[in-house]
């Protein structure tokens, strides 16, 4: 049997291979479909069935779901991991100024900025999938509301976004020197529990910044789409102008992007202090301080020894890396989405 510690070792590896496998699934099926076409043709009267019911098709239309769930999951997941690795310096700034001893980077040195950056941003494929894909299969597939499919999406995300952050920020604050042994280190000293120290704080964190996020999101886009709307009446546009029509039915590009870093900046205000007490609890073997026993006594901790203010430290680097995150993953997800879509 292969062990967690060396399925862990070579996840980036099996992430991008998955990555490649579904990016390509549809050409393949598509192949199936042309090749099982040709040995059998339909006659004109089942052609004209076939249309008809079309409309009652029950079936295909959950498929179609189902199908149009996985490209969102996986448009979702690529737009994290990039997002993620293109801001990953923003992130390690952002945990060097939440940490007990106030580390910068004289004291861990420059490479910690990149340390990691590749192994862990492929936890976010995982993260971005697990999130936008429960999101969608709970709001379509259910019928869930925004609030509740994104407090789900946050919850279930948790599972690969915990030993992501674990291993990230050990590595940013210089107590691994690189991510195989990070990973050997906490399987040897802590085991499986290792990966998940800090879940609660983590979990307490995401899911009310989950939920702000993207019931912010929903909120600023149909605010603005009902502004381009009255627009259009106003000006008295033609219902003729297809452009016109489109334009004010659906957000741009540059427009998700700008409702993305709105939606984080306002999450990122809300949850700082949750965020600050995540980083302690899995930063603190780098500290030479008495170990905080809980997140309550943690945060307690701070209130009384450093006061309110450093509850909000970072908050200037997590503000650019946040936005920035949830504003490219907000802006390329349906770019992606919609090419997954369109893909015969």
């Amino acid at each position: 049997m292969i062990s967690a510690k060396l399925l862990l070792l070579r996840l980036p590896i099996l992430l991008l291979l998955l990555l490649f496998f579904f990016l390509n699934y549809q050409s393949c099926l598509a192949a199936i479909d042309n090749s099982t076409s040709s040995r059998r043709l339909p006659s004109p009267t089942s052609a004209r069935a076939k249309t008809t019911t079309s409309s009652l098709a029950l079936p295909k239309a959950a498929g179609s779901n189902t199908k149009n769930g996985l490209h969102r999951a996986i448009a979702g997941g690529v737009s994290r991991a990039v997002a993620q690795a293109a801001l990953y310096p923003l992130d390690a700034l952002r945990t060097l100024s939440q940490t007990r001893d106030s580390r910068s980077l004289a004291n861990v040195g420059l490479t910690s900025l990149v340390n990691g950056c590749f192994q862990t941003s492929t936890f976010a494929l995982l993260t971005g999938a697990s999130q936008f894909g429960i999101y969608g299969l709970c709001s379509t597939h259910y019928g869930c509301s925004a609030l509740a499919s994104s407090i789900y999406g946050a919850a279930g995300s948790c599972i690969f976004s915990v030993p992501q952050e674990v291993i990230k920020q050990r590595l940013i604050t210089g107590v691994y020197t690189n991510f195989r042994t990070a990973i050997v280190q906490i399987w040897k000293t802590e085991g499986v529990r290792g990966y998940y120290s800090g879940w609660r704080p983590t979990m307490s964190r995401n899911v009310p910044f989950v939920i702000v996020t993207f019931a912010s999101r929903d909120i600023l886009q149909s605010g603005m789409l009902r502004l381009k709307k009255r627009h259009r009446r106003r000006r008295n546009y033609s219902n003729d102008d297809a452009s016109l029509l489109l334009s004010s039915s659906s957000s741009t590009v540059l427009e998700d992007v700008g409702i993305g870093i709105a939606s984080a900046l306002i999450a990122c205000v809300i949850t700082q202090p949750i965020d600050v007490v995540k980083t302690r609890i899995m930063t603190q073997a780098a500290s030479n301080a008495i170990p905080y026993t809980s997140s309550l006594d943690c945060a307690t901790s701070i209130l009384r020894t450093e006061g309110w203010k450093r509850l909000y430290s970072g908050i200037g680097q997590r503000g650019l890396y946040m936005g920035g995150l949830w504003g490219i993953t907000f802006g390329f997800e349906p770019i992606l989405t919609k090419h997954l879509d369109e893909r015969k």
